[in-house]
């Protein structure tokens, strides 16, 4: 024995012998990580990436920070993909930022979309372009242009430095995710900080619209393994989180991220969160939710009272009606808007991403999210959840059906056109 572990011995007390009782607790604990684990990986096992570390970041206020650090620290090569790029004070920090790499010879490159970027100045983009950062406007909003799609968008938002960590969720780069104090609007939302093997798949991501789309050619970013064996130096495990990068590609893969939602929602055992700003999902998804209540599993939604998308809260109140009735609980966020777009299930599955419940997510839009299976961050997923239900109203029938005549006829008229929400 070191003389290190002889002191810790001296001076630690004796820990008591785990009893039948204690063991018999932990076992549930340890037999679920291992079932979804298990369910995971048979899901999809050549994707799933072992080894990652996962930070979970809340709100523009941890996000942007820990951000704009991995931008500054950069040597190699900085890779941004937004859907909403404002010229506010986020936005001309995050310019700052992406100049100044771009002047110390960082390869530096930046995918914005046309529709959520509307109305950002040429200037902004100009001072961008002179400093050598290489910009890509995502379908452009001009039907003569190529490449036009009015309806198909570029809903992600990856960050990925020097291909050795990245950033995902559902925070874009504008005021509106700073805290009020801040000057900003407050809105609640999650993105996470990744390092491990799962670098490189978001990496490939950017690569491949940026090639698509008419980017400047580069080398795609290596695999996260090889058949032989060998990992990418920025491949190497640096944690224990099991992770799965989730992308819905047009056509073939254009249902992945739901079919992922849909396999964990039908292995719940115990608890279903869900977070998610437009929360208007199809028959299957409902169907799986109430098949879930009737195994005994509590489901609850954290949808926005106040939104952005009028529209999404009137088609919602009309779908919600049934849900409550089967069992689901809906929990309404208060005052600001709520954009997240998060689950926990059984506090071991977690998903967080870009992803939402609506058609435009599901039929239309590029979108992103991180499919994961840990205990820990499960564990902090469901704590992060519960703090947030205790700020939120639940929904009754009584809230629905209290509703005017106006409010009730908008909401059915909303309901009908979600195709288009």
């Amino acid at each position: 024995m070191t003389a290190r572990a002889q002191s810790q011995a001296s001076t630690t007390p004796r820990v008591p012998a785990r009893t039948d009782v204690d063991a018999a607790s932990a076992r549930p604990a340890r037999s679920a990580q291992r079932d979804w684990r298990g369910v995971a990986l048979a899901h999809a096992p050549r994707r799933l990436r072992p080894g990652n570390q996962v930070d979970v970041l809340r709100g523009g206020e941890e996000a942007y920070p820990a951000m704009l650090e991995a931008i500054a620290a950069a040597t190699e090569s900085v890779c941004l993909e937004t859907y909403i790029l404002y010229a506010d004070a986020v936005g001309e920090r995050f310019a700052d930022a992406l100049c100044e790499r771009a002047a110390a010879g960082v390869v530096t490159r930046l995918i914005y979309d046309a529709v959520g970027s509307f109305g950002i100045p040429e200037s902004f983009l100009a001072r961008l372009r002179e400093a050598g950062v290489q910009v890509l406007e995502y379908h452009p909003v001009l039907p003569w242009r190529a490449r036009f799609r009015l309806i198909r968008r570029d809903h992600r938002k990856i960050l990925v430095v020097d291909d050795e960590v990245a950033f995902t969720g559902g925070i874009n780069l504008s005021e509106d995710y700073l805290p009020i104090e801040e000057g900003g609007d407050g809105w609640h939302d999650v993105h996470c900080r990744v390092r491990g093997p799962a670098v490189l798949d978001l990496a490939r991501l950017f690569h491949r619209v940026w090639v698509r789309e008419g980017g400047e050619m580069y080398k795609a970013p290596p695999r996260s393994g090889s058949r032989r064996g060998r990992l990418h130096p920025s491949a190497q495990p640096v944690g224990t989180c099991l992770v799965r990068v989730l992308d819905n590609r047009l056509h073939r893969k254009r249902w992945v991220i739901r079919y992922a939602y849909l396999h964990a929602i039908n292995r719940a055992r115990h608890s279903i969160s869900l977070m998610n700003a437009y929360f208007l999902p199809d028959r299957g998804v409902c169907r799986a939710l109430t098949r879930a209540v009737a195994r005994g599993v509590r489901v609850r939604v954290i949808v926005p009272e106040v939104s952005d998308v009028p529209a999404i809260v009137y088609a919602g109140r009309y779908l919600y009606r049934q849900l409550i009735q089967d069992g689901v609980e809906i929990l309404c966020w208060p005052e600001v808007m709520m954009h997240a777009k998060t689950a926990v299930i059984d506090d071991h599955w977690f998903t967080i991403g870009s992803y939402n419940f609506d058609n435009l997510s599901l039929r239309y839009n590029l979108e992103v999210a991180l499919e994961g299976v840990d205990v820990e961050i499960g564990a902090e997923m469901a704590e992060h959840f519960e703090r947030d239900a205790a700020e939120c109203r639940v929904m009754t029938i009584t809230d629905i059906e209290r509703r005017s005549f106006f409010d009730k006829l908008a909401s059915w008229i909303f309901y009908q056109l979600r195709r288009w929400l």
